[in-house]
């Protein structure tokens, strides 16, 4: 009975951190509408940085993961989706923050905060990782200095597992 109840419990944590991304309706920067639960990157992980333009934590992480984006995309293949949490009266901004910054990511408006509820978030800068098949493999809130080598290195993992299959 044992044996039972601990592989239970091993089934219930890893589906606890294998979650899908939920289905929310969303546009991206350009106005096209974008479901979330199709989000993808050909079988490759990718990223999900919420950000506001206010943020100054956020606008630093998604500066700092820029200067690396090229290589981080070379190396693995790694995609990043930057999703604005700002409020409907400032979504105006979100382009002009990104163009300014020269950020290359696919940017998402979740203006109603309809995506980061869905997911519980509390707190921006917030980063997700999503392996191949679409689970959601890593959370992470706040941001330091250095973060993004953490990011980078779970994601390195993550095509390892890949590339040895």
């Amino acid at each position: 009975m044992k044996k039972f109840w601990l592989l239970f419990l091993i089934v219930l944590s890893a589906q606890a951190v294998q979650a899908q991304l939920p289905k929310i309706t969303l546009k991206d920067i350009q106005g096209k509408t974008v479901q979330t639960d199709t989000l993808s990157n050909g079988g490759k992980p990718f990223i999900i940085d919420f950000f506001a333009t206010w943020c100054k934590p956020c606008n630093r992480e998604l500066d700092a993961i820029s200067e690396v984006y090229a290589d981080w995309q070379e190396e693995t293949g790694v995609k990043i989706y930057a999703v604005s949490i700002d409020q409907a009266q400032n979504i105006n901004k979100v382009k002009p923050l990104v163009d300014n910054h020269g950020w290359e990511y696919e940017v998402l408006l979740d203006p109603n905060g309809d995506l980061k509820r869905a997911l519980g978030i509390q707190m921006i800068p917030y980063v997700l990782i999503v392996d191949g098949k679409g689970n959601i493999v890593y959370k992470h809130n706040g941001y330091t200095d250095g973060a993004e080598e953490e990011l980078i290195e779970k994601v390195r993992e993550l095509s390892q597992v890949k590339s040895e299959k």
